[in-house]
């Protein structure tokens, strides 16, 4: 099966921005409309999208619902959604605009058992446990906080868990190559999960070298806006 490759968007205060390694103060906007932003990366051949609401990761509830409703509207873009999502009435509103799959950070470290619940009520296919990582240790609260606990033991918690994305933090934004032994120890410890990975992405090599791990997806944000990865280079080397 081909590796998803999936393009990002991140959302503050209803615009397209990216951050580095997390960092709120290091904001850079490069569109004042995301959907445009959406409508574009599906006319150039993508399937999927990581919609991500840095408001609503950061405040503990989703804040930028206008604009996850647009996209839904606009697209028919497979979408992924996180941030802040802590509540029952968030995931059935999500759903009922068409997401494929909820993003579950912070609330996986702290209250587990709603996670399990919600898996074992939707079904754990429709969920994504979004584990962010310092060091292969789990941050929380949009990367505000640090859990203390270990991916893998993170992880482990879940019997069910079907996908799982790992961002590697001190990647994220810096263009400098995805934490490939993060993915490879991944891989080993969890061969029937579904790894998705994101941080630092740079190159269409990048990607290829993530695709031969056999991942199931790879999230591509700064260098698809910078073209340091354009669509035609992905097509080319039959990786889209």
């Amino acid at each position: 099966m081909k590796m998803k490759i999936i393009p990002a968007i991140d959302l503050i205060k209803g615009k397209c921005v990216r951050l580095v390694q997390g960092n709120y103060g290091k904001v850079t906007i490069y569109s004042e409309d995301p959907v445009k932003i959406a409508r574009q990366f599906e006319d150039e051949g993508f399937e999927y999208l990581h919609l991500v609401d840095l408001d609503g990761a950061r405040h503990g509830k989703v804040i930028n619902w206008q604009v996850i409703e647009r996209i839904a509207a606009s697209t028919a873009l497979k979408m992924d959604f996180g941030g802040g999502v802590k509540t029952t009435a968030e995931i059935e509103r999500l759903m009922g605009l068409g997401v494929e799959y909820i993003n579950i950070g912070s609330l996986a470290v702290q209250q587990p058992e709603t996670f399990i619940e919600w898996m074992n009520t939707y079904g754990a296919d429709n969920f994504i446990l979004s584990a962010d990582v310092h060091h292969d240790k789990v941050q929380i609260a949009g990367w505000q906080e640090d859990s203390g606990i270990l991916v893998y033991d993170l992880i482990a918690r879940f019997g069910r868990l079907r996908h799982v994305t790992c961002t590697d933090i001190s990647r994220d934004g810096m263009l400098k190559g995805p934490n490939l032994l993060l993915y490879k120890k991944l891989k080993t410890k969890f061969p029937n999960l579904g790894i998705i990975a994101s941080g630092g992405i740079s190159s269409v090599e990048d990607v290829a070298e993530l695709n031969y791990l056999k991942l199931e997806g790879v999230i591509i944000g700064k260098a698809l806006y910078e073209k340091k990865i354009t669509p035609a280079e992905l097509k080319n080397k039959n990786l889209l």
